[in-house]
């Protein structure tokens, strides 16, 4: 029993110079800890300030199409990236597009699954509008927007286009 005693006391005194020698670790560095956390501080602002730019003037991007048809998919053209089925033949009426991987948030983008854009720019101005983030491109695009057609639609690319993220609310699962 006179060891167990012992062995707390052991234990609250560490504890009680181990608090001690923290605190006045931290009391002594303050300013540097300080600065640090204020400089942290102004560099978060200042990317809210340029994302929320992104926000109200648009990013720029290239306009291309793809088709849901193994060369330009993965073994399962009929499924998005975020798991939608589709009718492939049927593939122009959906209004989806793929987004390149830097333009989606599990990459640090502004944009997710289910998200709506407008799309603005283009020089057939039929190819404006809103379209919902439904799909992921490869890995080697940046700043790229892909509409999802059908088979049928004949190739094209538009250059120097913004997207802008429409504040409105996911599509009901």
């Amino acid at each position: 029993m006179r060891n167990l005693h012992k062995y707390i006391l052991s234990i609250i005194a560490v504890t009680i110079i181990n608090g001690y020698v923290t605190t006045s670790f931290i009391r002594a560095n303050r300013s540097v800890y300080q600065s640090h956390y204020t400089n942290l501080y102004s560099e978060i602002n200042r990317l809210n300030c340029e994302l929320a730019e992104f926000y109200d003037y648009g990013i720029k991007v290239d306009v291309t199409m793809y088709q849901p048809v193994y060369p330009q998919t993965d073994r399962t053209p009929n499924i998005t990236a975020d798991g939608t089925k589709i009718r492939i033949d049927k593939a122009s009426n959906y209004k989806y597009v793929a987004l390149s991987r830097n333009l989606l948030k599990r990459w640090g983008g502004p944009f997710d699954y289910g998200d709506f854009i407008l799309l603005k720019g283009t020089t057939e101005k039929h190819k404006d509008g809103v379209y919902q983030v439904k799909d992921t491109m490869n890995a080697k695009w940046v700043n790229v927007v892909d509409i999802l057609e059908s088979t049928h639609v004949k190739q094209y690319k538009y250059e120097d286009c913004d997207i802008f993220k429409l504040p409105w609310l996911k599509e009901e699962v």
